[in-house]
């Protein structure tokens, strides 16, 4: 079974763009153990100002400019 999306959101101001979304997941696991998927993006063209997403092998985490680091996710909202 597949990912479900249930939320997709991209706004632009100017050079700004904002995107969100999160994915419901099958089941959770040991990396997501909120079964979700997701990624919040604001950036400029070729520049990521944040960036908070849960790939896998790395959980729950944050991009700020260069630096990354985890960060305990708590809810959605």
């Amino acid at each position: 079974m597949k990912a479900r999306q249930l939320f997709r959101y991209k706004a632009r101001q100017g050079e700004t763009i904002c995107e969100m979304v999160i994915w419901a997941l099958p089941a959770a696991t040991r990396e997501r153990p909120h079964g979700l998927k997701y990624r919040l993006f604001c950036g400029v063209p070729g520049q990521c100002l944040v960036r908070y997403d849960n790939e896998l092998g790395k959980g729950d985490h944050r991009h700020c400019g260069d630096q990354e680091e985890p960060y305990p996710f708590s809810s959605v909202e």
